[in-house]
């Protein structure tokens, strides 16, 4: 799954209760909307399709979706809700919530739509989540609705802290659930990571990883991949590159020996490393930090 780089922006954070029989009507949002079902059940169609919202749930409203809501079995349904921009807009102060389908709307209305960029995701998030630890997700619900309610000061960005951790949170949620593979071996791929870290001084080889998952080579490279976005060797060489250039900007180490420290058998195959993954050689970090000691 990508990476979007996200400014939220929360305009409503509600904890709010449907009387029994309650329905919203088909409209569609500008924004994005997060529902947390705390008690009651829902029937929820989103674009043609229905779902079935009971505790714990999630639902994920984008802009431009058509849905509605319908509170089942004649009881009140506690809903939680946050309406917000993942991208901050020059607007978003202002922007108010829609209660129209797209075809009722105003020219100057439709103008109002967000840009989904969780399109931008290499596996778009769906709208409904039935939750393997919905405890959590509501803990951070209601943590960023009391921050709105107190109001106390820097609640905005307290509650925009807590947001990003909540949306962390829903996308690692989505990445599990589309591979069950990921959650089941989730303790051997931290494990694989944790050895990574802590042997930054050497070459490891996917033999060596795949002893310490207890998982083929093969699978663990294609599952670390799907779970990390790079591979184990890479993701290796990427933190070697990084803990090499940590030694060469804040410390005096020869540049030699800084190769040999992060596990580089020359100097040569450490420079070509460095220059492919950071674009210029490692003399540079070294030089940047003289002339700033100069300026100084």
């Amino acid at each position: 799954m990508s990476q979007i780089r996200l400014t939220p922006y929360i305009r409503i954070a509600w904890d709010n209760t449907l009387p029994a029989n309650a329905k919203i009507q088909r409209r569609a949002l500008f924004d994005y909307e997060l529902i947390f079902v705390k008690s009651g059940e829902l029937r929820v169609v989103i674009e043609g399709t229905e779902y079935h919202g009971v505790p714990g749930d999630m639902f994920l409203m984008k802009p431009k979706q058509h849905h509605s809501i319908e509170v089942l079995n004649g009881q009140p349904v506690r809903q939680p809700h946050l309406h917000f921009d993942l991208v901050y807009q020059p607007d978003s102060p202002t922007l108010q919530t829609s209660f129209l389908p797209m075809e009722a709307m105003s020219e100057q209305e439709l103008k109002l739509f967000r840009e989904d960029v969780t399109q931008q995701m290499g596996d778009p998030m769906p709208n409904h989540y039935r939750l393997r630890h919905p405890i959590l997700f509501e803990k951070l619900f209601f943590d960023i609705i009391r921050e709105f309610d107190n109001k106390h000061p820097y609640y905005e960005t307290t509650a925009t802290g807590l947001f990003l951790q909540l949306w962390a949170l829903l996308a690692r949620e989505h990445l599990w659930s589309a591979d069950a593979a990921i959650a089941t071996n989730w303790v051997q791929l931290e494990n694989v990571k944790s050895y990574l870290n802590r042997h930054l001084d050497k070459e490891v080889t996917l033999d060596e990883l795949s002893s310490v998952a207890n998982l083929s080579s093969s699978y663990l490279s294609r599952l670390f991949k799907k779970t990390f976005g790079v591979g184990p060797i890479r993701y290796h060489l990427i933190s070697r590159i990084d803990y090499a250039k940590k030694l060469i900007q804040f410390t005096d180490l020869p540049i030699t020996q800084i190769s040999e420290q992060s596990g580089f058998q020359s100097i040569h195959s450490f420079s070509r490393a460095f220059r492919n993954a950071e674009g210029v050689p490692p003399t540079y970090y070294r030089n940047f930090k003289s002339r700033q000691g100069n300026k100084g």
